[in-house]
């Protein structure tokens, strides 16, 4: 159990893919904080069953697009568990909604860049002095698939700029933070909705997904297990990467093929 006694704040974790790290995490012994905006009782029972593996955890409502909870956020949690070893900043507003960038409204653009990439500068900003001061600390980013290529994203302009911001973001303080025994790396799950999200790989591969290269669906723990090999000990050469978990998917298709399916 290397990471045993860890503090671990896992942002939007009440339900999804953050539900399954904070699981994931917490039997490799770490004390883990559930953030969340709406979904109280949710966290409030995912507490209940951290602690029943042992681990210390607690639930803490806020909201990443607002500075304000931002700092209540890291402060409730270092003053409950301890300083905060690992961050894994998985909460960012998604519009499902396909829309052109014309067609947002200022306050919207606004709550997608800070949700997705100034509140995540923000949170890794009130963390660093932690992590420095113990020389040991992981980051964790949140982006879609094939974010590191910077491409168009037709209907997604705003959700798509702050992620590929978020990208140099990850590899400049991957370099800048490596000297201080931090890593930082952004993972990029594939399209994986719904039930899928809490669902285990055993689960998936009794199905077949015919737009999946590999041919099942993704799951949450598909992307917890790489966070949790991105957060071990012995990990500490990985830093400044962006990885897919996406089975090969490509989820972005380009405007022709989008016209085509309307047509």
């Amino acid at each position: 159990m290397e990471l045993r006694g860890r503090t671990v704040l896992i942002t939007g974790s009440a339900k999804g893919l953050g539900k399954m790290t904070a699981l994931t995490l917490a039997q490799r012994g770490c004390q883990v904080a559930v953030n969340y905006v709406n979904s109280e009782k949710e966290a409030a029972e995912l507490v209940q069953r951290l602690e029943s593996l042992g681990v210390r955890s607690l639930a803490v409502q806020g909201d990443v697009a607002k500075r304000e909870d931002i700092v209540r956020i890291v402060e409730q949690t270092n003053s409950a568990l301890g300083p905060i070893d690992i961050l894994v900043n998985n909460a960012g507003p998604f519009f499902r909604e396909r829309r052109f960038f014309a067609d947002y409204g200022v306050d919207e653009i606004e709550y997608l860049m800070r949700g997705n990439l100034l509140g995540v500068m923000e949170l890794d900003h009130l963390v660093l002095p932690m992590m420095r001061e113990k020389r040991w600390g992981r980051i964790i980013h949140f982006g879609f698939g094939k974010a590191a290529e910077a491409r168009g994203w037709t209907h997604r302009a705003v959700y798509a700029a702050a992620k590929v911001g978020l990208v140099s973001f990850t590899k400049t303080l991957a370099e800048e933070e490596a000297s201080h025994g931090i890593t930082v790396n952004m993972i990029c799950p594939g399209d994986i909705r719904g039930k899928n999200k809490e669902r285990t790989m055993e689960e998936a591969r009794l199905e077949v997904d015919g737009e999946t290269p590999v041919g099942r669906p993704g799951t949450g723990e598909d992307v917890a297990r790489v966070i949790d090999f991105l957060c071990l000990p012995a990990s500490d050469f990985i830093t400044g990467n962006i990885m897919d978990i996406s089975g090969g998917l490509d989820p972005i298709q380009p405007l022709p093929v989008l016209n085509q399916r309307k047509n």
